[in-house]
């Protein structure tokens, strides 16, 4: 982890996280973990994935919520009442970025459109809108959620075996690439702002997310008109680029070109398969895919996993062992990677982008409820009388102890 004394690359950064659950949370998490301050202002009862669970974590908190929004203060504010939308308008006159997630039109509905009011009170702000399908459209205003996108999206489409049917990818993708497009457009717009001075609205969609991971789907289906199958582990342009059995284990291989492809053959003793003209070039061994597979996987059998990855690597021939959850994040590698971490105790994925002069690092623990109201409040410039006020007529959650 880096030196907490080191400046991060957004330090000083202010940031309002409004959204729940997975995406919007991810972009504020990955803004926390290169410096930025940043309160989630969640619903009185708290972000949903607050419920997510079990599993828990050391404190007995849902692990969900914890992965994240680590790095935040928590304050739990009723937004449907004035009280709470003026404690929000506070916060806004000095932030940097709001991230919501909102249904479109919410944040209309309580008198804090962008365009219509927040540009003008706060035209510095960096407005970040995560939603499903966007505001317009034939899907606009609808909601989404991962899985939903998936299939929308045709992702599902292509995931699987002939014989499985569509299925849902393990991990939630298009919530994630969804949270690190709200955060590449949240720093563009800082960017921009440098020179005209002004924030803008930034808008991330799951729908627009799903259809961008279909490389090289899209492009094939564009240029053939055939429509993209389930191919399993496959890829429809490569092969061999497959998982494969050997002895003790399954192994992917990547093999691209054709000097991997020679080296792939003198490594595993088939000198006559580099010769053979069905694959003699990566047109023709995808071509002769099937036999190709049947080749490599008689050889394979006879050979064990680990030190054929290894050796396959060393002569720069992309393979690896299908690694488990629990195997891929405890291999030395992302251990040295830093990537599963402890910090205060807590277990984390580390921060996957990796910045020479200005580290990111782990920030704090996630927040309980509105673990910090009392702190935030006062900042604001609310004296004591008029904090407990606001928790007694249930505009502001009270601390959880």
């Amino acid at each position: 982890m880096a030196d907490p004394g080191t400046t991060c690359a957004v330090a000083g950064l202010r940031v309002v996280d409004l959204s729940r659950v997975l995406a919007g949370p991810l972009c504020a998490q990955m803004l926390a973990d290169h410096g930025a301050s940043v309160i989630k202002v969640e619903p009185p009862d708290g972000d949903e994935s607050r419920r997510f669970g079990p599993p828990l974590d050391e404190r007995g908190d849902v692990a969900y919520f914890g992965a994240l929004n680590r790095g935040k203060r928590s304050i739990a504010l009723d937004l449907a009442r004035p009280a709470g939308r003026a404690v929000l308008e506070r916060l806004l006159a000095d932030a940097d970025v709001l991230v919501e997630n909102f249904l479109p039109g919410t944040m209309e509905k309580w008198g804090l459109g962008y365009d219509s009011v927040l540009a003008a009170r706060h035209p510095r702000l960096v407005y970040c809108s995560v939603s499903g399908f966007g505001a317009d459209g034939p899907l606009g205003g609808l909601p989404g959620y991962d899985a939903v996108a998936q299939a929308i999206c045709g992702l599902m489409s292509v995931n699987g075996t002939p014989d499985s049917g569509p299925l849902r990818l393990g991990v939630p993708v298009v919530d994630y690439l969804t949270g690190y497009n709200a955060m590449v457009g949240v720093l563009l717009a800082l960017a921009a702002r440098e020179r005209s001075g002004c924030g803008q609205r930034v808008e991330a969609t799951l729908f627009d997310s799903g259809l961008a991971l279909h490389i090289p789907h899209a492009s094939n289906w564009f240029y053939s008109g055939r429509v993209p199958q389930r191919m399993g582990s496959s890829h429809p342009n490569i092969a061999p680029y497959d998982r494969y059995s050997a002895a003790d284990g399954e192994v992917f291989l990547g093999v691209v070109n054709d000097g991997q492809f020679q080296r792939f053959c003198e490594c595993v003793a088939r000198a006559d398969l580099a010769a053979d003209e069905r694959f003699a070039s990566p047109a023709s061994r995808l071509t002769h895919r099937e036999a190709l597979r049947a080749e490599i996987e008689r050889t394979l059998a006879g050979l064990h996993a680990a030190p054929l990855c290894e050796k396959l690597m060393r002569r720069g021939v992309p393979a690896g062992p299908v690694n488990d959850v629990a195997q891929a994040l405890t291999q030395p590698h992302a251990v040295h990677r830093q990537m599963a971490v402890q910090a205060e105790g807590h277990h984390h994925l580390g921060v996957p982008v990796k910045l020479g002069a200005t580290p990111g690092r782990v920030a704090g623990l996630p927040p309980r409820l509105s673990e910090h109201a009392g702190a935030i409040l006062a900042e604001l410039g609310y004296g004591a009388a008029e904090i407990e006020a606001l928790h007694a007529d249930g505009t502001v959650t009270r601390a959880r102890t």
